[in-house]
């Protein structure tokens, strides 16, 4: 969504005020939670769903 939107780490960082390393984690698919409040700002910068950018993988 990022690159559709021409977004860059450092935009949506400043957008979701959130830290570059925390927004880099969660790019990464290495986090283990995110917040409703931080995953409905990001949408919101990027005007997109949820959907859109997460997916459920099965371990």
């Amino acid at each position: 969504m990022m690159a559709k939107r021409k977004i860059s780490l450092n935009e949506l960082s400043e957008k979701v005020d959130i830290t570059l390393s925390n927004l880099s984690i969660l790019k990464t698919g290495k986090a283990k939670a995110v917040r409703f409040t931080t995953l409905e700002a990001i949408c919101k910068a990027l005007d997109c769903q949820p959907g859109d950018i997460l997916e459920f993988v099965d371990d």
